[in-house]
C-alpha cells in the first residue's frame, strides 16, 4: 500500500498551486499527493511539467480527484450536457498525462453534489452514465489513466451508494481501467459493515479514501480502523490509501463539504502538519501487516 493525503486538508479553494504540497507531504512521510483535477485542467503545460518534475524529485505519486459540476454531468439525459461532460473529462485526462498522473477518482460518472430539487430517474441516469464511462475508459487507455468510481452517501449522490451497486456498475462497464473507489466517510453512512463491503469489492477496489465520520484525520474519531485494516489485508489490497480530512470552515472547500465549525481546534499550519503526521503513523499501524511494520 501507498499512503497519501488530499491537498485540500490545508486549502480553502479547490483551484490552487499544488507544487508547494509535494515536498510538504514527502517530508511528512507520505507516498502520494492527491490534487484537484479542476485545477489541473486549467494549468499551463509549463505548470504541469513543473509539477511532474517536483513529484519525481521527491518520489511522490500524484493522483487526482474531482466531483464533476452539473453542467458536465455525464449521466445527464440531455445529450448536450452529457457530451460537454465527456469532452471536459477528456481534456482533464490529457492534462493528467502531461503531469504524469495515471489515476483520477471521484464523481466522474455523474455530478456532485446532486440537486435533489428536481425529480431523479436513477435508471435513465445509470444508462447514460455507463455509456459515458465506456467511452471515457477507452479514451483514457491511450493515456494510461485509470478511472476510479467513488461510492458516495445518499445525501451527495444517488447512482452509487454502496459497494454492491458499485461492483454491479463496474462489471457492466467491463473495462480493466475502471475500478471502484471506496471512502470510509461515505461507507460509515451506507454500509452495514465496513469490512464486509471492502471484501465484497475485492479485486475491483482501485483506490481508498479514509477519514473519520466527522471528517477529522484518522485516529480522532470512532471509525473501526482495525476492521478496515484487516479487510484490506484480506483482499491483499496494494493500491493507494489517501486521507481526505476536512477540518476547517471557510472558502469554497468548507462550503462544498459543509464544514460549518472549526474541527481543527484553531490549528495553525504547523499543528495541521503535526496532526496528519501522527495520523499517518496511526494508519500504518492499523493497515499494514505486523511483519511489515517498522
Amino acid at each position: 500500500m501507498k499512503f497519501g493525503t488530499y491537498f485540500a486538508y490545508w486549502e480553502q479553494d479547490w483551484n490552487t498551486s499544488y507544487l508547494k504540497y509535494v515536498k510538504k507531504v514527502a517530508d511528512l512521510g507520505f507516498d502520494v499527493l492527491e490534487v484537484g483535477a479542476s485545477g489541473i485542467v486549467n494549468m499551463s503545460d509549463e505548470e504541469l511539467h513543473a509539477l511532474r518534475k517536483e513529484a519525481e524529485k521527491y518520489n511522490i505519486t500524484l493522483t487526482a480527484g474531482i466531483g464533476l459540476p452539473k453542467e458536465y454531468d455525464v449521466s445527464s439525459k440531455d445529450e448536450n450536457v452529457r457530451q460537454n461532460g465527456i469532452q471536459f473529462m477528456k481534456k482533464i485526462i490529457q492534462a493528467l498525462n502531461k503531469a504524469n498522473i495515471h489515476a483520477i477518482g471521484g464523481t466522474i460518472y455523474s455530478y456532485w453534489p446532486v440537486d435533489y430539487s428536481s425529480p431523479i430517474n436513477k435508471e435513465v441516469a445509470k444508462r447514460q452514465s455507463i455509456k459515458s464511462m465506456k467511452e471515457l475508459a477507452n479514451f483514457a487507455l491511450n493515456y494510461d489513466v485509470t478511472l476510479f468510481i467513488e461510492v458516495l452517501n445518499r445525501f451527495e449522490q444517488f447512482l452509487l451508494n454502496d459497494a454492491k451497486e458499485a461492483v454491479d456498475y463496474v462489471e457492466e462497464i467491463g473495462r480493466d481501467n475502471v475500478k471502484i473507489m471506496l471512502d470510509s466517510f461515505h461507507m460509515n453512512i451506507e454500509e452495514d459493515l465496513l469490512g464486509d463491503a471492502i471484501r465484497y469489492t475485492g479485486k475491483h477496489l482501485g483506490h481508498f479514501h479514509i477519514g473519520e465520520a466527522n471528517r477529522k484525520v484518522p485516529g480522532k474519531g470512532h471509525m473501526p480502523w482495525d476492521e478496515i485494516g484487516q479487510a484490506l489485508r484480506d483482499i491483499e489490497y496494494d493500491g493507494c490509501v489517501v486521507m481526505e480530512p476536512f477540518v476547517r470552515p471557510g472558502g469554497i472547500v468548507g462550503s462544498d463539504i459543509k464544514v460549518w465549525r472549526d474541527l481543527s481546534e484553531n490549528a495553525d499550519e504547523a499543528k495541521l502538519d503535526s496532526d496528519i503526521e501522527e495520523s499517518l503513523i496511526f494508519v500504518k499501524e492499523k493497515f499494514l501487516d505486523i511483519t511489515c511494520r517498522k
